[in-house]
């Protein structure tokens, strides 16, 4: 079982929101214990702010290693210049950064199987330029998942898809990649 944080949950928003919001909310906790909470119960209170201190770091980290509003565009713009052969060996360049093995998938529903700590995911990208796309093509890809066993599913597309996609795919335990999330995947530090 794949354990996933709740993407509305108060943790998971923090994450996505710049780093200082986690450290205000540690401070407040702090100066409210200290001033409302008895003596026995202070210290307490003024600790009760660890986890979000600890989610304020690691939102640094990433916010600090995620990549410029402007090399993510340019990363995208290069991945939409691409013929499918070298997005394809682009993608199993980054994935294999991340700790993949990455090797072609067998049959027409995926274009990529990573194998990462016995889990297993299958990747379909052959229309990441497509401006339209059909709930058929993750259908396809949803059906291989549970025939090879595999753990998860990504579906890769430049630009984010309509809500009749979005809405099957998280019906149907697909994971969407495409525009930032895509941008960071393909930016190699050596590029910078």
């Amino acid at each position: 079982m794949r354990l996933k944080m709740a993407p509305n949950s108060l943790f998971a928003v923090l994450l996505r929101s710049p780093w200082w919001i986690s450290f205000a909310i540690v401070i407040a906790l702090a100066l409210l214990s200290g001033a409302l909470l008895p003596e026995a119960y202070r210290l307490l209170g003024m600790l009760s702010g660890g986890p979000f201190a600890v989610i304020g770091a690691i939102a640094a980290v990433r916010q600090l290693r995620a990549p410029s509003a402007g090399r993510m565009q340019a990363t995208l713009e290069q991945a939409a210049a691409m013929p499918w052969r070298a997005f394809c060996h682009a993608l199993e360049q980054a994935y294999g950064r991340q700790g993949y093995r990455v090797s072609r998938a067998d049959g027409d529903a995926a274009d990529l199987l990573l194998v990462k700590g016995g889990r297993s995911t299958l990747v379909v990208a052959r229309r990441w330029k497509a401006s339209n796309h059909g709930v058929e093509t993750l259908r396809q890809l949803d059906i291989s998942r549970r025939a090879q066993d595999a753990s998860a599913c990504v579906y890769i597309t430049l630009l984010a898809p309509d809500a009749n996609i979005t809405r099957f795919a998280a019906s149907n335990q697909v994971d969407l990649l495409n525009g930032t999330a895509l941008a960071v995947l393909l930016d190699h530090p050596a590029a910078r």
